[in-house]
């Protein structure tokens, strides 16, 4: 007789399923038997990213009376979307508060009104802005440095006050600088590696904000998507705030980009535009806490992750950038990659 425990399945939906992140979170909870669904307005994903057998709702976020009629009977909604672009926001702040914010509380409220047991908020890194020390540990003091990350921080006050309040498990995980295959490489506003990659293949030389010498450590997918699943089911991380993300490979852009030539056999001259307001220079998150909460285990270097990036533009192919987000305020401290599209 086989008496080992089977963890029961769950009913998960998934904000952002066709984003990067989200489709991964879906595909490996399909395939552990759980029922998946979820909705994304198809801003920062490609439809095809969503894994087969997944039910996949073409909704946005921030109408929240759509939120409360899909969600009903879930277990654990997974809160992945989100207009994730820090640099923009100085620019586009009321567009990308609403969609960081607005849509937080849209999908917290439906989801307590539908007693949803546990909410898993993904935040950001951009939460810690500039601090003293580095890395960034979950006991610092916050200090934002752009509206994104004030309204992601923001975001994260208000699941803890609401969850707390209505009794609702929650769990806020810091995933960042994510890197892999589905991630989108037609967007000039963010996702660094994929930029770099599309550029290069069609010939062009990467654009380098400031001196380069700004200074990040790049998550692979998978590395992120398995403590990731853990959140949902684990009892020792309910209410916690935890960094999702390698605190090693601390590298430059400068390094990122010869990294990314060496691998496409690229020669290499980038070019210097100035600085993006309000960048930090220096940002690496501790992952001391993932390690001790959900065995956290990076496997996938940056040159493998990086690789894996070029291979999965290589078999769809490159693509001119898109420019699909209007910039509400135009003035001389407007990048002029973005005001004169120069990607």
């Amino acid at each position: 007789m086989n008496n080992k425990l089977v963890a029961p399945k769950k009913k998960i939906f998934i904000t952002g399923i066709a984003g990067f992140l989200g489709s991964h979170l879906a595909e490996k909870l399909q395939k552990e038997g759980h029922k998946v669904f979820g909705c994304d307005n198809l801003v920062g994903g490609y439809k095809d990213n969503v894994p087969r057998g997944v039910t996949f709702y073409k909704a946005d976020c921030l109408d929240r009376k759509k939120m409360f009629s899909l969600l009903k009977g879930v277990d654990i909604v997974y809160h992945t979307a989100c207009t994730a672009y820090l640099g923009v926001s100085p620019f586009s702040p009321h567009y990308i508060t609403q969609n960081t914010y607005g849509i937080t509380t849209s999908v917290l409220s439906a989801s307590i009104a539908r007693g949803v047991k546990r909410f898993i908020f993904c935040g950001s890194m951009d939460r810690y802005g500039e601090q003293d020390k580095l890395p960034f540990t979950e006991d610092m003091i916050p200090k934002p440095n752009d509206p994104y990350g004030i309204a992601k921080y923001a975001s994260e006050l208000t699941v803890r006050n609401l969850c707390e309040l209505h009794s609702m498990e929650y769990v806020i995980v810091l995933p960042h600088n994510i890197i892999g295959p589905r991630q989108k490489y037609d967007d000039p506003y963010r996702n660094v590696v994929s930029i770099m990659v599309n550029r290069m293949l069609q010939g062009k030389q990467p654009i380098i904000y400031g001196d380069g010498e700004q200074k990040r450590s790049f998550s692979f997918i998978d590395d992120v998507v398995n403590p990731l699943i853990k959140c949902a089911f684990s009892n020792d991380v309910a209410g916690e705030v935890i960094n999702i993300g390698p605190d090693t490979e601390f590298v430059t852009i400068n390094e990122l980009a010869k990294l990314t030539a060496k691998l496409l056999n690229f020669s290499l001259k980038p070019i210097y535009v100035p600085d993006r307001p309000r960048e930090v220079k220096l940002a690496n998150a501790s992952a001391e806490k993932a390690r001790r909460l959900l065995g956290y285990t990076p496997k996938t270097s940056l040159k493998d992750g990086i690789q894996s990036i070029i291979d999965y533009i290589k078999k769809r192919g490159v693509k001119p950038f898109r420019y699909h987000l209007d910039l509400e305020i135009i003035n001389e401290l407007t990048p002029k990659t973005w005001k004169n599209k120069l990607f």
